[in-house]
């Protein structure tokens, strides 16, 4: 930085004037810029947090993004450098490191017998293994004793906190139980016989002889 001048000397020997000075300004560097972040840096797949740059006249990011701020949805190690008034380019920023954790996979349910019994029966429907269970009917423990009709599904999630899609749903059938009429009443003779003629509701007569 400073004001130069020259003097040529040409090939007889003869000395120019001084030329008119030359003034050379040496700007400083910004400092290295800072990153502050929108929410935590560890966070589930489908979720999202903004990196913001300290203040500068323009921006570059180890994404090649030029805006001050940035929304991140992978994980990985972020910087930044910024440019000042004077055309300055700042020392790389500090490293923000972003952690994106994996989706568990959808659970599985087992069935601990058959899934379709009559009234009064009931089977256990246990999730596949997870840090904590969310059923369809609201509970929350990993086996459920189900003992209604209905398609049943359930969610886990995994140790870092993040929930899996949705089971497939397994069906359970409750079956009524059969309703009997055995007819009309009758009255017989001693040593005599007749007919009841017997119903099950839904099958059709099934007659008996007594």
């Amino acid at each position: 930085e400073g004001s130069y001048t020259v003097r040529v000397t040409s090939v007889e020997g003869c000395l120019s004037p001084l030329s008119d000075p030359v003034n050379v300004t040496v700007n400083a560097l910004p400092a290295a810029p800072s990153i502050t972040a929108s929410g935590p840096l560890t966070f589930c797949a489908g979720g999202s947090v903004t990196l913001t740059s300290s203040s500068g006249s323009s921006y570059l990011w180890s994404t090649g993004a030029t805006t001050q701020s940035i929304n991140i949805t992978t994980s990985g190690n972020y910087t930044v450098r910024v440019t000042n008034a004077e055309g300055c380019l700042s020392p790389l920023s500090d490293p923000v490191n972003v952690t994106v954790n994996a989706l568990p996979a959808a659970p599985s349910i087992t069935a601990s017998g058959p899934v379709s019994f009559c009234v009064g029966g009931s089977v256990t429907l246990s999730s596949s293994s997870g840090s904590s269970y969310l059923w369809s009917t609201g509970a929350t423990t990993q086996s459920i004793n189900v003992t209604a009709s209905g398609n049943y599904t359930v969610r886990i999630t995994d140790a870092a906190g993040c929930q899996s899609p949705l089971s497939a749903p397994t069906g359970v059938t409750v079956n009524p139980l059969p309703v009997v009429d055995a007819g009309n009443d009758v009255s017989i003779a001693n040593g005599t016989s007749t007919t009841l003629n017997g119903t099950v509701a839904g099958t059709g007569p099934d007659r008996k002889s007594v």
